[in-house]
């Protein structure tokens, strides 16, 4: 009697099946893994450099870049965070207050050059009544001012959670460091396997992409946050490690930083200080020229140069999608596909020559 079902497709639908069961049980662990691997491809060169000086010894290896990523990395940023969460708080308490008892209208946006005017019209209605700035809230994000308030105040309910997760992290990290060259080579057979005449190209294409996108960006963003939060300072703007900190999150979104430094130079000519305003605008432009013609191109993207749709859409779904890890996950998401979108369109007129040679002698044979 003849079999109605093979061997391969039963051994397909139980692999498929247990890939879905896997995903099922381990989606909350999905955000830690994709950081670990995106930090793993980005500083994987420099980590071949470090197993080299320790004599091939992956764990010892793997243990020193854990550490100098946790000393040289993630302690420093959770210092500044720390301190610019503590700036936040008071700007959500003020606005606790003002949507409670409404708040007069500042003088330096009412002597604000073109739109001052408009701007104290705005304010009037919007924030100048009782509860009115709490309904735009509520309409926009869909929580009031309190809500808000209490999230912030009691944050360190949330810091188990995010502890927990930079832990699984970490640790995920390390067995990457440590067992990655047979990881990579076990994809390497899989991926011949379902890609044989590709998997080569994609093989380098994807590594260079992803550890040139997140670096660039990362670079970039902090370098963009920590030299404009450093002009915030000199200018005296109040809280200047909470705006860097926005400054270098609005620098991975195209024309974040600009709007930033923009939007605190108009504040600085409207307290009436317009010697800071007009100099902070200029020093962010030529240092926003600087980065966007010399080191811009040459860092982030590698051989995929990301133009701005698909970066807005990596950026805003990452963000939807993963929260902070979002931001970097996204655009290599999109690096990936663009990546994978041009190889695929590059082997196209290489078969249509290769088609076209093998053709061509049967067609001279016949013409002869």
């Amino acid at each position: 009697m003849a079999q109605i079902i093979s061997n391969a497709a039963v051994g397909r639908t139980l692999l498929i099946l247990l890939l879905c069961a896997g995903v099922f049980f381990f989606i909350d662990f999905l955000v830690p893994a994709l950081a670990a691997l995106i930090v793993c491809f980005s500083s994987w060169p420099l980590y071949q450099k470090l197993m080299v000086k320790c004599g091939g010894r992956s764990a010892l290896s793997a243990t020193i870049a854990l550490v100098l990523i946790i000393v040289g990395l993630i302690t420093p940023l959770i210092f500044v965070f720390s301190y610019a969460l503590q700036e936040i708080r008071a700007w959500v308490e003020w606005l606790v207050y003002a949507n409670q008892h409404g708040a007069p209208v500042p003088l330096w946006i009412k002597d604000l050059p073109w739109i001052g005017e408009w701007l104290t019209l705005q304010w009037q209605q919007f924030i100048g009544e009782p509860h009115e700035l709490g309904k735009i809230v509520s309409a926009i994000s869909g929580q009031n001012l309190s809500g808000i308030s209490r999230w912030v105040l009691q944050l360190g309910w949330n810091t188990l959670g995010l502890l927990l997760t930079l832990l699984f992290m970490l640790i995920t990290l390390f067995f990457l460091y440590k067992d990655g060259e047979s990881v990579a080579k076990q994809l390497d057979i899989v991926g011949e396997r379902i890609l044989p005449a590709r998997w080569h190209r994609f093989s380098r294409v994807v590594p260079a992409t992803v550890s040139s996108t997140v670096i660039g960006m990362t670079l970039i963003a902090i370098g963009e946050g920590i030299v404009l939060g450093i002009a915030y300072w000199i200018a005296g703007v109040p809280s200047a490690v909470a705006f860097g900190v926005l400054t270098a999150f609005m620098a991975l979104v195209p024309g974040g930083a600009p709007t930033m430094f923009t939007l605190i130079s108009l504040y600085l000519v409207g307290i009436g200080d317009m010697t800071a305003g007009v100099g902070l605008f200029l020093w962010g432009s030529i240092e926003l020229f600087i980065v966007d013609k010399t080191l811009r191109p040459n860092l982030v993207g590698g051989p995929i140069k990301l133009p701005f749709l698909p970066t807005f859409f990596g950026l805003i779904g990452g963000v939807k999608t993963m929260g902070f890890v979002g931001l970097f996950v996204g655009p290599v998401l999109m690096a990936l596909l663009i990546a994978i979108w041009r190889e695929w369109l590059r082997d196209e007129p290489d078969h249509t020559l290769v088609t076209e040679s093998l053709e061509s002698p049967n067609e001279q044979g016949h013409s002869s």
